[in-house]
């Protein structure tokens, strides 16, 4: 009779099966879950070469998915300076120029998360703003959102941009009075020749910025890019995390990956899409195709496509149904509608799997209307496409998500009232009736729809716990804002067994029961007995990914 790898017993376990929602104890062997059961049955399992591991009454669930990452760049940032919370001139060039220190000649000084408002509030950061910061070497810093970069004049000169020129649509290189770049970067197309002079070449975002390969990474720069992503796994797995949905790729991030879960090395589950851009033919799709051929395993495939509709709402380019309060603009279309039609189409035809980052409610709008097209054009199916975001959304748009059978993905921690940004950041960029509707997890999961939680990594931090209590004792905020906590339950479920849908992996994933894959966490305490506003303190005490303990406390 087979003996079990490992027991957890004495557990307060969260199964997300309906058939027993509720168990004290769980055995694993050979990768997969082979019994749950009460603490005294499961013990009787254990054989000569078992662990057994004491949870204490701590909460033991599926492990969790962060169903919205980008996995390279938030591994690679690991690096870089965060000047989250940092503001003013003083600390801000106390912070860089200490850490300048450290950076090899050659590169751009790289600092992320800085605030809009990092030099002051209605102060709009220019590239003399970050030479003044550190003047003798080039320098940039990303917004948390990673849709503006600033750069100072040396950074400008040195990715070639000091005097603008032509970017893809929807992006912008912000110029000055002076006929020169103003250094505010908008969007991936006006900051990636920066970022290419950056300590990783801009490799860790050309899944999103072109969604091409990188055409100078030698054996040097891969095996430095596999020892990264191995970092950021790690980082991941402490958080309690055993898969990810990654949101920019190429065919370089999944033999990275591949090669990872050869050596050992790959800690979480990932799948890599294909990232369709705005200025790619039809054709394209011939690529993703192939991608989704090399790609099959459980533990690194490809079976989706990522798209952008338009940017974000802090920097204007969030794409709205009618202008911004006091401007004219109501932001950029990344793509034309006729062109966006059409991918989806191609791509709802092949059978793959969508996701589109839509912030602004006629972004949100627009693709619906692509997918409720697709639906027309090639009939009903199990898609399960998604929209990424949705920041904003017209009442009228409400209701779609549910009657489509399109999943709204959301990060909780984006909010206003999520605990990262300023509380009040979005109130001078929305108009008052638009508010209600901002950020609307619950009205969404009122309708029926599916909602699935994640992070957007490196936007937030990878902390699952940090999200958790921005969903479930969000701050409070006056009217017009809503509240839309959620339940602890359904929280988790969106981290867990939700997310395990959405990756068409229900089957094998996101719940603990008998022949499904050991991807497991034992929390640090149990969660159904913390107070909301501690959430943040429970931490994963062990993380086991297809059976393997992949973190330890």
């Amino acid at each position: 009779m087979q003996t079990p790898d490992l027991i957890i017993a004495n557990g307060r376990l969260m199964t997300f099966d309906p058939a027993r929602p509720m168990a004290e104890a769980i055995a694993i062997a050979d990768g997969r879950i082979m019994a749950v059961g009460t603490t005294e049955a499961i013990r009787m399992l254990a054989g000569r070469g078992t662990r057994v591991v004491d949870a204490g009454q701590a909460t033991v669930m599926p492990g969790f998915i962060d169903s919205h990452v980008h996995l390279f760049g938030g591994s690679a940032e690991l690096d870089y300076l965060d000047l989250f919370g940092v503001t003013g001139f003083d600390a801000v060039t106390a912070k860089v120029r200490a850490y300048a220190e450290t950076c090899p000649a050659g590169e751009v000084v790289f600092a992320i998360m800085a605030d809009y408002a990092i030099f002051g509030a209605g102060h709009q950061t220019t590239r003399h703003d970050l030479d003044r910061v550190l003047p003798d070497r080039p320098f940039a810093i990303f917004a948390p959102d990673h849709h503006t970069m600033w750069a100072n004049t040396k950074a400008l000169e040195m990715g070639g941009v000091l005097q603008g020129g032509e970017v893809e649509k929807g992006s912008e290189i912000v110029m000055g009075a002076d006929g020169l770049a103003a250094g505010e970067l908008r969007e991936s197309g006006a900051f990636g020749p920066v970022l290419s002079c950056t300590r990783y070449g801009g490799r860790e975002l050309m899944g999103m910025v072109t969604g091409a390969d990188p055409v100078d990474a030698g054996p040097a720069e891969r095996a430095m890019d596999r020892d990264v992503l191995a970092r950021g796994l790690k980082h991941c797995a402490r958080q309690g995390i055993t898969g990810l949905h990654n949101m920019d790729g190429n065919f370089y991030t999944a033999e990275l990956l591949q090669d990872l879960d050869a050596d050992g090395r790959l800690l979480c589950r990932t799948e890599i899409p294909f990232h369709y851009k705005n200025f790619d033919p039809l054709d394209r799709f011939e690529e993703a195709e192939e991608m989704r051929r090399r790609f099959t395993g459980d533990r690194v495939w490809c079976n989706r496509v990522k798209f952008f509709m338009d940017g974000v709402v802090e920097s204007g380019t969030a794409l709205m149904l009618r202008p911004y309060p006091n401007s004219e603009s109501i932001g950029d279309a990344i793509f034309e509608t006729d062109h966006f039609n059409a991918a989806i189409a191609r791509a709802d035809a092949a059978g793959f799997q969508i996701a589109v980052h839509a912030i602004g409610d006629r972004a949100v709008r627009q693709t619906l209307d692509a997918y409720e097209a697709a639906q027309v054009a090639n009939g009903v199916r199990d898609s399960r496409h998604r929209i990424e975001h949705i920041e904003t959304l017209h009442p009228d748009d409400l209701p779609r998500f549910a009657e489509l059978g399109v999943v709204a993905s959301i990060q909780p921690g984006h909010a206003p009232r999520g605990g990262y940004f300023p509380p009040h950041g979005l109130d001078a960029r929305l108009h008052a009736d638009q508010i209600p509707l901002a950020f609307a997890w619950q009205d969404i999961r009122e309708t029926g729809a599916r909602v699935c939680f994640s992070t957007d990594w490196p936007v937030i931090p990878v902390d699952v716990m940090r999200t958790i209590k921005a969903a479930v004792a969000p701050q409070a905020l006056p009217a017009p804002w809503k509240d839309q906590r959620q339940s602890l339950f359904d929280t988790l479920k969106s981290y867990t067994a939700d997310n395990a849908w959405v990756g068409f992996q229900e089957d094998r994933l996101g719940q603990l029961k008998p022949g499904m894959l050991a991807d497991v966490v034992m929390l640090s305490q149990d969660i159904e007995a913390v107070d909301p506003e501690d959430l943040p303190k429970v931490s994963a005490d062990m993380t086991i990914c297809g059976g393997t303990i992949t973190w330890e406390a």
